[in-house]
């Protein structure tokens, strides 16, 4: 039982308090799980309570009507879904290979895929067609919305061991919109019910993910693989009691190809997941710049244990759209593989929000370029002259900010930068404890724009031993060693 390993890992991080003999990266990799510990292939059938920080609760497995139906390849998914549901919902069984447009959710249905089934989904915008209310990179828009997409639905799920195919080359693909940022796209002061992008209002669009319910409640998506998507993968946006567990997602190569994204939702777990993505493995977002300030919703209460980010931008990762505000995240039990970050925390000055109250433990990084990173100013190729340090902008109200935030029991086995903080000249990073972490890397610590950083009970073994410092101000290190070279 896992509950009986968290005792036993509680007793023995207790254990180090009084054995300070041992070393740090001893002590960590002793207790710490593995790759083959965490990830699909670990799951067990049911999951366990939800205990964090911040919030409890019961993860129960969603119940349907007994109603059962199985569509093969020659039939329409679509039609037999829409029958289901007017018989007040059940389980659709898909068998074989299927080609097919974009399918719809409705209440109460399962979405099974059975062992060996393959749904692949067409590659030219008809077969979107029509556009739907949805939400892309942060701004509301009615676009092609998602391959297997909900609106406003209760008790839905997509599940099964089978395999989710995204588009292949044709206009959906062709047609994507590349050449800007969207908010420079899309006019927050346009009313949302007018941006449509359907391939002739514009000669773009913007493309479908493979998994996308939005205002949806109680969503459970298990065991399915995805793979080929045209933009993320599995999006729940402004979604209630969301539980996604077990799913391998492979879009290596594929950019904009991020794993599991969070939308402004309340109450997620994620758990037992294996990702190979061309983006983020997995993110917590809440809407982008003027559109997300307008719609204010938050992310929180999400939850993400025992999962396997094997390669990836971020492991995990917060924003960089996060107008709402990210809160109450709980992330435990994780191992990152080659990863270009580990934990990574993203804002752009002109994206708004933040986040605040966030707990990261028992974290095993084998291979990363970045550890644990905050990365608050972006790229000029997409702000501008605003990610320029340097470059003085005001506060105003898309001033990102995050605070209260807490890291420990965490094992890096080779990054280049350990530590890496760029916060904003305007609006500093406060409040980051990291206790209890073994690094091992090319460079130590280097900290812009920060304010109350606290490091405790922790080794690095560096090639650059030094601190650099900018702007900053209660910088404290308590019980730090720092060598070039293990003792």
């Amino acid at each position: 039982m896992r509950i009986n390993w968290i005792i036993s890992l509680v007793a023995v991080i207790l254990g180090m308090q009084g054995c300070r003999s041992i070393p740090v990266d001893k002590q960590l990799d002793k207790v710490l799980l593995r790759a083959d510990q965490v990830g699909a292939e670990e799951m067990p059938r049911e999951p366990e309570k939800v205990q964090s920080p911040f919030t409890a609760w019961n993860v129960q497995r969603p119940t349907f009507p007994m109603r059962k139906d199985t569509v093969w390849p020659a039939e329409s998914i679509q039609a037999k879904l829409d029958q289901l549901a007017a018989q007040g919902g059940g389980t659709l069984i898909l068998k074989g290979h299927h080609h097919t447009g974009r399918i719809t959710l409705r209440s109460h249905i399962n979405l099974q895929l059975d062992a060996g089934s393959v749904l692949e989904f067409e590659s030219e915008i008809e077969d979107f067609l029509p556009v739907v209310f949805t939400r892309n990179e942060g701004v509301e828009l009615y676009s092609l919305g998602a391959c297997i997409y909900a609106n406003g639905a209760e008790n839905i799920a997509v599940t099964g061991s089978g395999k989710v195919i995204g588009p292949g080359d044709g206009s959906v693909r062709s047609k994507t919109m590349t050449h800007d940022v969207i908010e420079k796209i899309v006019d927050s002061n346009t009313p949302v019910d007018q941006r449509i992008y359907d391939g002739k209002t514009a000669d773009f669009i913007f493309p479908p993910a493979l998994i996308a319910p939005i205002n949806c409640k109680k969503v459970w998506i298990e065991g399915v693989s995805l793979e080929r998507t045209a933009f993320w993968n599995i999006v729940p946006t402004y979604c209630e009691d969301v539980v996604i567990r077990g799913v391998r997602i492979q879009s290596i190569g594929i950019p904009r190809g991020d794993g599991i994204d969070i939308e402004s939702c309340n109450r997620v777990l994620v758990e037992y997941c294996t990702l190979n993505t061309g983006d983020d493995c997995i993110a917590v977002k809440a809407g982008r710049g003027y559109d997300g300030l307008r719609v204010n919703r938050p992310s929180e209460n999400i939850v993400v244990r025992y999962c396997f980010s094997e390669k990836g931008h971020g492991g995990f990762t917060i924003g960089s759209e996060t107008a709402g505000m990210a809160k109450q995240v709980y992330v435990h039990d994780c191992v990152f593989g080659k990863t270009n970050v580990g934990i990574r925390f993203k804002t752009r000055r002109p994206r708004g929000g933040g986040g605040s109250t966030m707990r990261f433990e028992r974290i095993r990084m084998r291979d990363v370029e970045s550890a644990l990173r905050w990365d608050m100013l972006g790229q000029a190729q997409h702000v501008g002259n605003q990610a320029n340090r340097d470059f003085e902008v005001q506060k105003n109200v898309l001033t990102p900010h995050f605070s209260d935030i807490q890291i420990e029991d965490v094992y890096i086995d080779a990054a280049k930068d350990c530590i890496k903080i760029e916060g904003i000249p305007e609006s500093v990073l406060e409040d980051v404890r990291i206790d209890r972490v073994f690094g091992r890397g090319d460079r130590y610590l280097s900290v812009k724009d920060a304010k109350n950083i606290k490091i405790k009970n922790s080794v690095f073994v560096c090639k650059d031993t030094s601190v650099s410092i900018t702007n900053v101000s209660g910088l404290t290190q308590d019980r730090v060693r720092v060598m070039t070279e293990s003792p």
